[in-house]
């Protein structure tokens, strides 16, 4: 049975430098980071494994890197080395002992209370607070995906390479849309008119036996979901992936589309503006990765081991 949690956050996060009651955490009204959006974030999982009483965090020093590069793109200074950020991590799940899947958000922020946006001479903060979380979208049926009206955000408009907090707007904009016209998930098309990306995840096909996905300049946040199913449709499936522009008639005749990240994990698409994909059902590709992306992530691929952060819980953390 689910674990029920009247408020979603768990009693502890990390904000201005120490371990403090999540309901403590609080910015005030005039930060930079609320009225305009200047920051960075991250969203890494972890899963629970009732056996071995061990929470697996899955590519913890990967998404702090990016974290750390977003940072950078948004001239943001960071305090913390990769390090500090992942011990950072470890605490927060002793401190918050709860025994099942997780998800964590560290966000950097501009804390300046001043009216003029700017990224220099500005002070920064760091936050991580962390929910239990098992899916961010149902992925035991197909998604029903519509084509968004909202062109993404071009690099040159708005850095797509930096997780940064103003930039999706955007992606809000294409997933009400989507939602409120009856669909599960938007696909937003860059200014050529090619595929970038889902509102929150990144995109693949297969076509003729093929993997194909948008490529790195199609204005998509270079996914780390994304880095690890190029990784494993190579060596476990022995599949040729291209990376290139892809138009939207494409996916319409595509055999079979899914999208993937930190949230989704792999999510099958049934249909994309009304339009079957392949026969309707999930397809053997699609099948393949998501079952062993699942069985990577709770620890039961032993050759990928090295992507996973072990956190036993100690005996005195709180049960919950």
């Amino acid at each position: 049975m689910p674990v029920e949690i009247k408020d979603p956050h768990l009693p502890f996060a990390f904000f201005q430098g120490e371990f403090v009651p999540t309901q403590d955490a609080n910015i005030n009204i005039m930060t930079h980071g609320l009225q305009y959006g200047i920051g960075c974030f991250g969203g890494i999982r972890g899963y629970w494994s009732e056996e071995q009483e061990t929470l697996y965090v899955f590519r913890l020093r990967d998404h702090f890197q990016r974290l750390i590069d977003s940072c950078r793109i948004l001239q943001m200074k960071l305090r913390y080395g990769l390090d500090e950020l992942v011990g950072h991590v470890l605490e927060l799940v002793q401190r918050n002992g709860f025994r099942g899947d997780s998800y964590f958000r560290p966000f950097v922020y501009s804390s300046v209370h001043r009216l003029t946006p700017r990224l220099h001479d500005v002070d920064h903060e760091y936050a991580l607070y962390s929910i239990p979380l098992k899916d961010y979208i149902d992925t035991t049926r197909g998604l029903k995906v519509v084509v968004s009206s909202w062109r993404r955000v071009d690099d040159d408009v708005m850095p797509t390479r930096a997780k940064a907090s103003g930039a999706y707007l955007n992606s809000a904009l294409a997933k009400s849309e989507a939602i409120q016209h009856g669909a599960d998930e938007a696909l937003l098309l860059n200014r050529d008119g090619h595929i970038s990306e889902g509102s929150a995840e990144n995109f693949f096909m297969i076509r003729g036996g093929v993997l194909h996905t948008t490529s790195i300049t199609d204005n998509i946040l270079e996914g780390i979901t994304r880095r690890t199913l190029l990784q494993l449709a190579a060596e476990e499936l022995g599949l040729k992936t291209v990376e290139r522009p892809i138009g939207r008639t494409e996916v319409y005749v595509a055999d079979e589309v899914f999208l993937c990240g930190t949230g989704a994990q792999v999510a099958w698409v049934q249909q994309v503006d009304g339009r079957p994909i392949g026969d309707g059902r999930i397809g053997p590709i699609t099948a393949r990765l998501k079952s062993l992306y699942l069985d990577i992530v709770r620890g039961k691929v032993e050759g990928y081991r090295d992507w996973l952060t072990a956190v036993a819980l100690s005996r005195t953390a709180a049960v919950r």
